[in-house]
């Protein structure tokens, strides 16, 4: 198997070493979001600490904070503008949730771990690639697309010479026998079509 598109990356997890054998999806560092939420609340703190201390230098608040003040007075908690800043802030903190809670990266599919020490994996559209790649290989196939997703490999295939059931029947068992060899901790389920080739002219 091509090892093009393979990522292979130390594990620093902490914890106890793990048996060789099965590897959990890899965790984005998310540094951009993470970086922009840092930005955002240190600028934010350091404009209400500022002001903070010219009031209690006994200067006048800044205006943005006063008009904020007389507004969250003023407005009754049914105020549209109340409601759609609560919603606003609502589903930024489920982002954010979300963002801690989940993994990301879906563009790589974990591979089984031969060594504890090592984690590795295959890329999707790489993947992809060699299913194709394999398909074509399938005597009567002429084009084929796949796509590979992490629960299933979508495969499309095209016969022209042969009888679309037997073409099914043959990358079945071609294809069935590439995903085992990606050496993925959770192969793809494998969801396979085959339709006749439309003629030219």
């Amino acid at each position: 198997m091509s090892h093009a598109g393979a990522t292979t990356a130390p594990d620093t997890t902490a914890g106890p070493p793990v048996a060789a054998g099965g590897s959990g999806r890899f965790w984005s560092s998310r540094r951009v979001p993470a970086g922009i939420v840092a930005v955002l609340v240190l600028a934010g703190a350091g404009l209400l600490l500022y002001d903070v201390a010219s009031v209690r230098a006994h200067r006048p608040a800044m205006r943005w904070r006063r008009v904020l003040a007389r507004q969250l007075a003023e407005r009754h908690l049914d105020d549209t503008w109340v409601l759609a800043g609560a919603a606003l802030a609502a589903a930024l903190g489920l982002w954010l949730i979300a963002l801690a809670l989940t993994p990301g990266l879906r563009a790589l599919l974990p591979m089984r771990r031969p060594h504890p020490d090592v984690r590795a994996a295959l890329r999707r559209d790489a993947a992809a690639q060699v299913l194709r790649d394999r398909a074509m290989e399938v005597s009567g196939v002429r084009a084929a697309r796949v796509r590979v997703r992490r629960r299933k490999a979508d495969v499309r295939a095209a016969s022209h010479f042969r009888e679309p059931a037997d073409v099914r029947a043959d990358l079945d068992i071609t294809l069935t026998e590439a995903i085992a060899g990606l050496g993925l901790t959770h192969p793809p389920r494998l969801a396979l079509r085959v339709t006749r080739a439309a003629r030219k002219g």
